[in-house]
């Protein structure tokens, strides 16, 4: 696959952040149907899906650098958004191993791994073209490293990573690089097991999603992952929307307007993908983040029609949770003129190789 890589956009200060139209098609749209209701929506993470954002273990795409560019930005104000708890080390060698070969051979031309073996004591050299990294390490050696293993990968990686202990028949979150989450704090939440990290979320407990989730991923496979998409909705194309961060980005929900919230506001897909991990036993939970603004998704005739009708029927209790509730009206009225109202197909494909021109 060729990449153009993106390096100066900005997802702060002057938001220089764009989709190409390769981008949009690609995107991650969440709503298969024209209502929304939480679910378990477990399905394999098998190379296949409705866009190439599925293909890969791990997607890369034209915002990488300046997504890692991003990461080290925040790392640099809040070191704390990068934990890892002294039981997790072999998890984060775990982690580290996965990475680089999946990486190593869905982009060769991007990223490049050497070994002399496969297990602890090994000596290794990993290149990443696009950042302008060469380092050779001995797997299981921290010290040959520049930092801890978990933190050295996940700062060369789109999006956020949890690595959850099994133990007792539950999932503890012990370990985290957590710089583009949608209003949820790893510091808080490290340490938790399932229900409680999951705690803030309305009907869902009702529904019993959570219990039957937990049964799903207790028994997640070794070389099976398994994927689902999450969504809310960013004002600008942000990805530290951290509570430590809120003064930053909070007041922006009051800056939409009639005139500007087809350009301002984002619809944020989370690709979260959940893989065994071989010797720690540990899972791996990826959170990959998409960020598509209402013009953008409306350029594609059936997300824009199937947006408008997800959100004019959400649950108040899901926008509220979501943080949509100020703005949601606005939402409502500027998608209504994309939608004539004819019936849709189920699924989530974009259905079309074109783009609609911009208004």
């Amino acid at each position: 696959m060729s990449l153009a890589f993106k390096p100066d956009e900005t997802f702060r200060g002057d938001y220089t952040y764009r989709n190409s139209d390769a981008a949009i098609l690609r995107f991650p749209f969440p709503f298969p149907e024209d209502r929304y209701m939480y679910s378990v929506n477990m399905e394999p993470h098998n190379g296949s899906g409705p866009s190439d954002a599925f293909v890969h273990a791990f997607d890369v795409d034209e915002h990488y650098i300046a997504e890692c560019r991003d990461r080290a930005i925040t790392l640099e104000r809040d070191p704390g958004r990068c934990q890892a708890l002294p039981h997790m080390m072999t998890a984060q060698w775990d982690t580290l191993e996965l990475l680089m070969e999946s990486l190593s051979r869905d982009y060769p031309e991007h990223f490049a791994l050497q070994k002399s073996g496969d297990g602890f004591g090994a000596s290794w050299t990993w290149t990443n073209r696009p950042l302008g990294l060469v380092q050779t390490f001995t797997f299981g050696d921290a010290a040959t490293l520049p930092c801890e293993p978990f933190e050295y990968i996940t700062r060369q990686v789109q999006g956020d990573f949890a690595i959850c202990d099994q133990r007792d028949n539950n999932l503890f979150l012990d370990a985290g690089m957590v710089t583009s989450q949608a209003d949820w704090s790893l510091d808080f939440n490290v340490g938790m097991g399932f229900m409680e990290w999951h705690g803030p979320v309305p009907l869902a407990h009702q529904a019993g999603v959570f219990e039957r989730a937990l049964k799903y991923l207790l028994m997640v496979r070794l070389g099976q992952p398994v994927r689902r998409l999450n969504w809310t909705m960013t004002v600008n194309p942000r990805l530290d929307t951290a509570p430590e961060t809120y003064p930053e980005w909070g007041p922006d929900r009051a800056s939409l307007t009639p005139e500007n919230i087809g350009r301002k506001l984002h619809l944020r897909v989370e690709l979260q993908t959940l893989w065994r991990l071989p010797r720690s036993n540990a899972l791996l939970f990826p959170i990959r983040g998409y960020l598509a603004s209402l013009d953008d998704l409306a350029r594609v005739p059936k997300w824009g029609k199937r947006l408008h009708r997800v959100l004019s029927t959400l649950h108040p209790a899901l926008a509220e949770y979501k943080g949509l509730t100020r703005y949601l009206p606005l939402a409502v009225a500027h998608l209504a003129a994309h939608d004539d109202g004819a019936p849709l197909p189920v699924g989530t494909h974009a259905d079309t190789d074109t783009l609609a021109e911009t208004a």
